[in-house]
């Protein structure tokens, strides 16, 4: 087997095991309100790095990667930031390691269709 789809297939031991790996269950909701379960790769950490001054400075840096063929197995589109804020964004929702629920909007999203990746910058979401 070609080690490109060997590597996409190794994703859902990778990315998607929540029982052995580093999975962690969120729920996805694009614009038009279409809502499903998945298993992604998520952070939420509260240090970042200033780019003015190279000097680690609290704030919140919080991300979800999920595979693309997931998505589209689920009948989604990948995920993007919208930036008009009149119109509704994806949503993505996990919770903290002690189980605090957080929702999140998907400020950026970035592709990667040689692995079969989406990683997605996000905001915190009112």
């Amino acid at each position: 087997m070609n080690l490109r789809l060997q590597a996409e297939l190794d994703l859902s031991f990778i990315l998607e095991d929540a029982t052995n790996g580093f999975g962690w269950p969120a729920t996805i909701t694009d614009p038009s309100g279409k809502t499903d379960s998945f298993v992604v790769q998520s952070n939420d950490i509260s240090q970042i790095i200033d780019p003015d001054t190279g000097q680690a400075v609290s704030g919140r840096s919080a991300s979800a990667s999920v595979r693309i063929s997931t998505l589209t197995a689920k009948g989604f589109a990948l995920p993007q930031g919208i930036a008009d804020s009149g119109s509704k964004p994806w949503i993505i929702e996990f919770d903290d390691i002690s189980l605090n629920p957080f929702k999140f909007k998907v400020a950026q999203s970035n592709p990667d269709r040689t692995l079969g990746i989406v990683s997605c910058l996000l905001e915190l979401y009112k």
